[in-house]
């Protein structure tokens, strides 16, 4: 999109772009969550290379909970993850669940930027059902949330297999 076409965008369809670029691409910074990817299998996405540190999958399944959340609160549930909710464990490290699991994610982040994107402006500025702040915050946050992760997959990407990371 160019950068004329982008200030013509509602504030709403801005952060689905946003929202769109962090996770599938055309991001400023470099790959997006879904460019990371590519070429992980569930082997090197059930991986921890670091200790104590969460896995490829576990981030991803705690990604697609975070779109889950937003879409929650957008639709007036109060929504806190903890727990094996914010993290869920993963499956049987197999590459049909593997694939299983990234397809899941897909499809929520899909609904999220659908959704995100017919919002009305000023639906931006009402206050996420049990919280502090309102849902320009929240969304933009789950933007940056998809960022910060995707830094942390291509970090065990690296420490996984230096050679091809």
């Amino acid at each position: 999109m160019s950068e004329k076409a982008a200030r013509k965008l509602s504030e709403a369809a801005g952060i689905a772009d946003q929202l769109r670029r962090a996770f599938e691409g055309e991001a400023w910074h470099g790959p997006a969550l879904l460019e990371l990817l590519e070429d992980v299998d569930a082997a090197t996405a059930a991986a921890k290379p670091i200790p104590k540190v969460h896995s490829i999958w576990e981030l991803v399944l705690h990604i697609a909970v975070w779109d889950d959340a937003a879409l929650r609160r957008l639709s007036g549930k109060k929504w806190q993850p903890t727990g094996p909710a914010n993290f869920p464990p993963v499956s049987a490290p197999t590459d049909a669940a593997w694939n299983k699991a990234v397809d899941a994610t897909k499809r929520t982040h899909d609904m999220l930027v659908k959704t995100v994107s017919a919002l009305p402006d000023a639906r931006l500025r009402d206050r996420v059902p049990g919280k502090r702040y309102d849902f320009s915050h929240m969304l933009q946050g789950i933007a940056q949330h998809e960022l910060y992760h995707a830094g942390q997959i291509a970090i065990l990407k690296k420490a996984h297999d230096p050679v091809r990371g």
